[in-house]
């Protein structure tokens, strides 16, 4: 299946990506390109609702089921959107003729008939030039979650509460509430939303998220859990492979807080730590390799939380001669995937991406339903895998 999109909004390599690949298991449909919004519908092997109502396509129309169920229209209106109640014999005649026809009803008009557009907006900016494989993770498992419950997404890649299309999304009622993602410790969006009072649920969390619903990894505990598994192996030289520079300077709080439990158990255990910023791509943690091992020679295991840099990583410390676990040792934050396809397999915290798309959208619908219910919040701790990536820790070079 191919998916081109006729725009310059740049969610082509995005868009592709979940058109095309089978890694993810399901295939899903993009509906929809709304500047710089698109619209998933999944999974693409089940039957969906989609937005293109039958009367845009043909003569098929209300009236036409009116005169055909011989009632009135607004008797068959009130039949689709339940805004009156309509007798049930009337009801089914209305709904026999209505699967005679084909007929779908619009989706616009649905959402003025009910007050609701059965569609949640996700804003995730790629937080750097393309979107990586976690990344696509937690996509699939929303759309996959969202779908479940009969909802679309509709997707932004929005990076400020000021954005245009941020502002369309939430400021002209596009969906019925949002998930933000790629959260910053201070967030604007955060902070325009949660003025507004309009739905919505972070996946991440602000440096004070009192007055918001979100689920997150707990990276300054995992970060901790690994730098300890590695002085339990007797490393005492680490270096932290962390995200890129710009955004640390931005403030992603995933990047942040990974840092602060480096410092701190690095601090605890009496052990000496360096820290490296890498950008996302594989070519960055071969570079970010090649530096560790020429400036700090000593470095007996890495912790890292760049898996888009991970395969290089592992290919620059063979370029350096060390071989994993033997000489170094490597652990820290990914996806399943990524940690079993490197080789040696990664010793990790696996990232539950999908099941955290589907907490984060247990929690919008819930603040959807009852926005003036208690806000729930979901703080992920999962295991570190013990895989083949780390070891006893070897003598350093002379």
């Amino acid at each position: 299946m191919t998916c081109v999109i006729g725009s310059s909004s740049g969610l082509g390599p995005l868009v592709a990506a979940l058109c095309l690949t089978r890694r993810h298991e399901t295939l899903y449909r993009v509906v929809e390109p709304v500047r710089r919004c698109v619209l998933l519908v999944g999974p693409a092997i089940r039957p969906r609702r989609c937005p293109i109502s039958r009367t845009e396509s043909s003569p098929v129309n209300i009236g036409e089921i009116a005169r055909r169920a011989q009632v009135s229209r607004s008797t068959v209106s009130y039949a689709l959107s339940g805004k009156r109640p309509v007798s049930e014999e009337t009801r089914r005649r209305i709904q026999k003729v209505i699967e005679e026809m084909g007929y779908r009803p619009n989706a616009a008009a649905r959402a003025l008939a009910r007050g609701e557009t059965r569609t949640l907006g996700l804003v995730f900016p790629p937080a750097s030039s393309h979107y990586t494989e976690m990344q696509l993770d937690f996509i699939g498992g929303l759309v996959e979650a969202a779908g479940a419950r009969d909802y679309d997404v509709l997707m932004s890649q929005a990076g400020a509460g000021e954005d245009r299309s941020f502002q369309r999304l939430v400021g002209e009622r596009r969906v019925d509430g949002a998930i933000l993602m790629e959260i910053r410790l201070q967030d604007a969006r955060v902070e325009q939303m949660r003025a507004s009072g309009f739905p919505f649920v972070t996946i991440g969390r602000t440096r004070h998220p009192d007055g918001t619903a979100w689920v997150d990894l707990d990276h300054l505990a995992l970060v901790t859990r690994c730098v300890r598994h590695l002085s339990d192996l007797g490393h005492r030289h680490l270096a932290f492979v962390n995200r890129s520079q710009a955004l640390l300077d931005a403030g992603y709080e995933s990047a942040r807080r990974g840092l602060d439990g480096f410092e701190i158990a690095v601090r605890e255990l009496d052990l000496t730590g360096i820290h490296y910023p890498c950008d996302d791509d594989a070519a960055a943690g071969e570079a970010c390799a090649a530096r560790i091992m020429a400036e700090h020679p000593h470095v007996t295991g890495i912790v890292t939380v760049n898996e888009a840099a991970l395969g290089g990583l592992y290919r620059g410390l063979t370029e350096a001669g060390r071989k994993i676990p033997r000489d170094i040792s490597v652990t820290g934050i990914a996806g399943a995937r990524w940690a079993d396809a490197v080789t040696p397999a990664l010793t990790a915290a696996d990232v539950p991406a999908h099941d955290m798309g589907r907490i984060a959208i247990d929690l919008l619908l819930e603040r959807i339903a009852e926005p003036s219910a208690p806000y729930r919040t979901r703080l992920l701790t999962p295991p570190v895998i013990l895989r083949a990536s780390t070891g006893p820790a070897a003598l350093p070079p002379s």
